[in-house]
């Protein structure tokens, strides 16, 4: 009987090839010819799942938001019900930043994605903006939920707090900041916005 083939895996295969390929050559190393050999499959196989270069790029940028979505979910279920809005946003915030292998490369594609879409090299800025909305919208939503402290423009403060992370992240690739000085900044920054964290 012939094997019956799991098409979502193969395709999870592929968007995880093209990751290896730009973490070690850049966006400019992705080719059909490099995600099939790193794959292990045939040029043909890549192009009957992604007809075009831009049709698998695309997938691996969803792949990354994908997988990191699923990380904070899980946190947040394990924070429970009574979680307080910073430590919600604490939680969404240090599982952005590249703290461990797989964060770290999370982190190195998007920034390639990001450099992609300012130098024009097929892919637009507004194709990789899904990531900061959500994660605007989240923060923004958190935010609102203050009863106390509140901020007193919610959307921009949780844009600034976007930013932040995102220029923290990219800082941390380049040996910027330590990951336990990087959460510290997390911290410091939620003082500065919420105010002081203190027990009790």
């Amino acid at each position: 009987m012939p094997r019956l083939v799991d098409h979502e895996v193969r395709r999870r295969q592929i968007t995880a090839a093209v990751r290896q390929v730009i973490v070690s050559g850049g966006l400019e190393a992705v080719t059909f010819q490099t995600v099939a050999a790193e794959a292990g499959i045939s040029v043909r196989l890549v192009q009957y799942y992604f007809g075009t270069k831009k049709d698998f790029l695309l997938a691996t940028h969803r792949s990354v938001m994908e997988d990191a979505g699923a990380r904070f979910l899980q946190r947040w279920t394990a924070l429970g019900p009574d979680a307080s809005p910073r430590e919600t946003i604490r939680a969404v915030l240090t599982e952005l930043l590249p703290l461990d292998d797989q964060r770290r490369e999370e982190t190195f594609v998007l920034g390639a994605f990001g450099w992609a879409a300012i130098v024009d090299r097929g892919i637009t800025a507004e194709e990789t903006f899904a990531a900061p909305r959500a994660l605007v919208a989240i923060v923004a939503d958190q935010l609102r939920r203050l009863q106390r402290t509140a901020p007193s423009n919610p959307e921009l403060d949780a844009q600034l707090i976007g930013m932040a992370i995102g220029g923290l992240a990219q800082g941390m690739l380049q040996g910027f900041s330590s990951p336990a000085a990087a959460v510290e900044l997390v911290d410091h920054l939620l003082d500065r916005l919420l105010g002081a964290d203190t027990p009790g």
